[in-house]
């Protein structure tokens, strides 16, 4: 190695030294100016802790790993760094009354209850949340079926459009078929970020018709408006450059087939959601504009006509949102329990005493309140004497504690 090679390579390890110090102080200065503090959310459960027919705030017992220690590093190291293995599953086209179609992907084995997984923004089974859970729920004795929004799947749906964040026809028919498949298997359903969105708007407007057991969403959007805003943002942006670049290639890949119904001469200067929600996913799904878009598709409003058992995971230092999205307790039904942490991120809460030791809170907390919720459900177990390897053991089926938040049986991790 010459002189001048080893000058050269010093400088590049001190740019990249210097490159990273900068990210880092990013970081923590964008967490400090949006975070809300564990004292506020103490007092947000305080002052609504007897409202009396409303859902419940509760601290949740989740602890996060010291060496990820604000919202951006859980959620960068549960999207980016986590390494899982893709899940075997079984694909099914599932054929729409519109004529487009949905991809589903069936956990195999088995005839435990079913566990419905949607996927948020421009996810789909390559989403290392879903490998999680898809396989968290399989080792519990339950069978999941992974719902692809139109067009996620690797292949592009038959109709000029897409999904969006207040689309729940597609999930109702998935969950009308299931039911006329298997009348007599309890069922759930996951939803996480957008897909936690369409899950709980869909809970809300079916009210005590949703033939559904109970439900989970976690990092979910409240308000669409509130998430668009704080992505324009900080190193929020980061996540909104990232997002909108997919979202940018589907709809040019989409329309290089088929006559599009919107201009897009003006596609790849769309920099903000407000900008591309305006301009594509608001005249393609009959939206006035993106703000009429944000306030019909917002689930937040739906949260008092859920009617079945409902957790919603959210973290205060969600960099997708602002902690004003939260809902108050007067805006959740009885039947929903909002568990929410100081830390987490966005679809994050990893745990552990150290990085080689991370701990993934979501993929226990999530089958255990099923779990726990199905039990409960089914007035005779007697039928499930030939299948009950689902079933919860005592610590699972135990009511949910009022004082802490949790079910007893689900231990904090340390």
């Amino acid at each position: 190695m010459t002189s001048d090679q080893s000058v050269l390579n010093r400088q590049d390890a001190k740019n990249f030294s210097l490159q990273f110090e900068l990210f880092l102080v990013t970081l923590a200065v964008d967490d400090i100016f949006f975070r809300i503090s564990p004292k506020a959310i103490r007092q947000k459960m305080r002052n609504t802790s007897n409202m009396p027919n409303t859902g419940q705030i509760r601290h949740s017992a989740f602890v996060p790993a010291w060496w990820l220690s604000n919202g951006h590093l859980q959620t960068l190291w549960a999207s980016v760094i986590r390494r899982i293995p893709k899940p075997v599953t079984r694909r099914e086209r599932l054929e729409l009354q519109d004529g487009d179609f949905i991809d589903l992907d069936w956990t195999p084995g088995g005839s435990g209850p079913l566990v419905i997984v949607l996927h948020g923004l421009q996810g789909s089974l390559n989403s290392l949340y879903t490998r999680g859970i898809m396989t968290a729920l399989q080792k519990r004795g339950m069978r999941a079926v992974f719902m692809h929004f139109r067009g996620c799947s690797g292949v592009s749906n038959r109709l000029p459009r897409f999904y969006h964040a207040g689309d729940t026809g597609d999930l109702n028919a998935l969950v009308n078929i299931l039911r006329e498949r298997e009348p007599g298997t309890p069922l759930a359903a996951i939803g996480y970020s957008l897909g936690g969105n369409v899950l709980l708007k869909w809970l809300g407007e079916q009210g005590v018709n949703a033939p559904l057991q109970a439900a989970v969403a976690v990092s979910a959007p409240f308000d669409l408006s509130d998430s668009a805003w704080r992505l324009e943002r900080g190193f929020s942006q980061v996540y909104q450059h990232h997002l909108l670049r997919s979202l940018r290639f589907s709809v040019e890949k989409k329309f290089r087939h088929m006559p599009a119904p919107i201009a897009l001469d003006n596609l790849e200067n769309l920099r903000t959601f407000t900008e591309y929600d305006d301009a594509v996913t608001a005249p393609l799904h009959g939206f006035a504009g993106a703000d009429d878009y944000y306030r019909q598709s917002s689930c937040r409003r739906y949260l008092k006509h859920i009617r079945i058992p409902t957790l919603i995971l959210h973290a205060a230092d969600d960099p997708f949102m602002t902690p004003a999205a939260i809902p108050q307790q007067d805006q959740l039904s009885p039947s929903v329990i909002l568990e929410l942490s100081a830390r987490g991120g966005h679809v994050g809460f990893i745990s552990g005493d150290s990085p080689w030791k991370s701990c993934y809170w979501l993929e226990q907390r999530i089958p255990g309140f099923i779990l726990s919720s199905l039990a409960a459900s089914i007035p005779d177990r007697k039928e499930w004497d030939d299948d009950t390897e689902w079933l919860p053991d005592q610590a699972d089926a135990a009511p949910i504690s009022s004082e802490t938040g949790h079910d007893p049986g689900l231990h904090p991790i340390k």
